[in-house]
C-alpha cells in the first residue's frame, strides 16, 4: 500500500509543480498592442533640426508629414546644422530630391526657417539660399520664440525604424 501512495505523490507533485512555459508561450503572455487613436486638439509644432548629414533630411520628410496628419496644426522647421547646406543652390544637383521634398513641405504651409548665424558660419549667404528658406536671425531664439508661442517642441533624431525587425529575426524577410 506504501508503495501505491509514493507513486501516487509523485504523480500528484508532477501534476502540481509548476511547469516552465515555452519561449513562445512566454511571449505571448503579454497579450497584443493596440492601437489608440486620440482625440486631441490641433498642435503646432516645431522641428529642432541639426543633422551631419544632408541626406537625412529624407527622414525628417517622412517625420514630418507622419507628424502633420495627427497633429494637424502649424508647422515650423529650423535648421541650424551641416545639413543646411542642402539648401545652396550651388548644390542642387546633388541634392535634388531632398530640395524637392522640402519646397513640397513649402508650399504646403510647412514654414522653413535656417539660422542665420549657422549660414554665415558655414561660408553662405541670404543669395546661396533657396527662396522657400526663410532666414533668421537665430536657430535658437527662434526655437524658444515658438515654443513661447505654445509650439511643441520636437527633435526629431535622424534614425529609421525601417526594416528593424530583421535585424534579429533576419529569417521573417520576405514572409
Amino acid at each position: 500500500m506504501n508503495r501505491y501512495r509514493f507513486y501516487f505523490m509523485a504523480l500528484l507533485l508532477v501534476c502540481l509543480a509548476p511547469t516552465q512555459a515555452s519561449p513562445a508561450n512566454d511571449a505571448t503572455r503579454y497579450g497584443t498592442a493596440r492601437v489608440e487613436h486620440p482625440n486631441m486638439p490641433p498642435l503646432n509644432t516645431v522641428f529642432d533640426v541639426s543633422y551631419n548629414d544632408p541626406q537625412k533630411l529624407n527622414l525628417l520628410y517622412d517625420f514630418i508629414q507622419d507628424t502633420r496628419k495627427v497633429t494637424r496644426g502649424k508647422v515650423v522647421v529650423v535648421f541650424h546644422g551641416p545639413e543646411l547646406r542642402a539648401f545652396a543652390k550651388e548644390n542642387y544637383d546633388k541634392y535634388k530630391s531632398i530640395v524637392k521634398k522640402m519646397a513640397r513641405l513649402a508650399r504646403s504651409g510647412v514654414a522653413l526657417h535656417m539660422c542665420s548665424n549657422a549660414m554665415k558660419s558655414a561660408g553662405f549667404q541670404p543669395k546661396d539660399i533657396y527662396g522657400f528658406i526663410t532666414l533668421v536671425p537665430s536657430g535658437f531664439a527662434d526655437i524658444a520664440y515658438h515654443e513661447y508661442m505654445g509650439y511643441q517642441y520636437i527633435n526629431p533624431t535622424p534614425l529609421s525604424p525601417k526594416d528593424a525587425r530583421y535585424i534579429d529575426q533576419p529569417q521573417l524577410r520576405g514572409r
